[in-house]
């Protein structure tokens, strides 16, 4: 397995290590409201206006969790009021946009988000295909001072080359797959570390087990597997090819939204960390079962602090 052979440090460095996140920023329109029937009208009990995208969201984990993230990917016209709002608020929560692309007379991506009563989210977005044309900064720009990259998967077409030739230089990269991937997709090898959501795990693998799916695609990769699958916990291969699990935290849900996220840059974060698989994959249900308890997305993300108060808690009886 490709973990076996990264060069991360040991233990938590003075200087906290600056994650890349690569994605696509999205302006999140969030309701709380039960899902209407089609063609019907119903009315919210709360509307917030967040920034969201994936790897967006792991980066405010991140920064919340005491690393540095900065943002790279592409947005809309610098001119559009999503972009100057979504650059403000990153700004205040303290991620660099420095590597970030405005697209002349493009969109900023924008997603209409229902959350229900059991704190399920139904997701609307409009991301422009044009995109997906972005041309990323210079490649010893971008891994100068880099500890580790996390990435979308959708975000294969512009960053795949990026991610092999930081894989090349001992850097972990974290790919984050919330969709179906090709089974000869180049992020599959140009990667240290594959997260998948339970269903693009199977999709990608073409079987309906997870455990299955996990093995299939360790024949044509070398990097570390995983999916992950809500309160079922987490699915993974060790270093030697062995299937275990690491159960989800019991915890009163309200808001999933952006959960996922804060999992992978968690996860991350513990990897540059020199945290050992096992107790990197803790560390990350943690984080996104504490977010899962409060409204806002990944602005819900926990501090430090609380992650660890959290792991405490729950040292002496592992979850359920």
């Amino acid at each position: 397995m490709t973990d076996s052979r990264m060069n991360f440090q040991t233990g938590a460095p003075k200087i906290a290590p600056r994650i890349l996140c690569i994605g696509l920023p999205v302006r999140d329109l969030t309701f709380r409201v039960n899902v209407p029937a089609r063609g019907s009208k119903t009315h919210a009990t709360h509307f917030a206006e967040i920034c969201g995208g994936n790897a967006l969201n792991a980066a405010i984990g991140i920064v919340r969790l005491g690393g540095r993230a900065s943002m790279c990917g592409p947005m809309g016209d610098s001119r559009e009021t999503s972009s100057r709002y979504m650059f403000d608020k990153l700004a205040e929560e303290g991620i660099e946009t420095n590597h970030l692309i405005h697209m002349p007379n493009l969109v900023t991506p924008i997603s209409a988000i229902m959350i229900d009563d059991t704190g399920e989210r139904t997701i609307v977005t409009f991301r422009d295909p044009e995109l997906w044309k972005v041309k990323l900064p210079p490649t010893d720009l971008l891994l100068e001072d880099c500890a580790a990259i996390l990435t979308e998967s959708r975000c294969a077409p512009f960053c795949t080359e990026l991610c092999a030739e930081a894989v090349r230089r001992g850097i972990p990269v974290v790919v984050d797959v919330d969709r179906a991937m090709s089974m000869s997709e180049g992020l599959l090898t140009a990667s240290s570390h594959l997260v998948f959501s339970s269903e693009p795990l199977q999709e990608t693998a073409d079987v309906t087990d997870d455990a299955q799916a996990l093995r299939k695609l360790a024949k044509i990769t070398p990097s570390f597997l995983a999916g992950t699958r809500g309160p079922m916990g987490t699915i993974w291969l060790n270093p030697q090819g062995g299937l275990e699990e690491t159960p989800a935290f019991p915890v009163h849900t309200v808001d999933t939204l952006g959960a996922g996220d804060v999992f992978h840059g968690a996860f991350a974060l513990a990897l540059t960390e020199g945290q050992e698989l096992r107790q990197a994959l803790r560390f990350a249900s943690a984080a996104a079962a504490l977010k899962c308890t409060r409204y806002g997305g990944a602005y819900a993300a926990p501090q430090r602090a609380e992650v660890e108060e959290f792991l405490d808690q729950h040292a002496a009886a592992p979850p359920a």
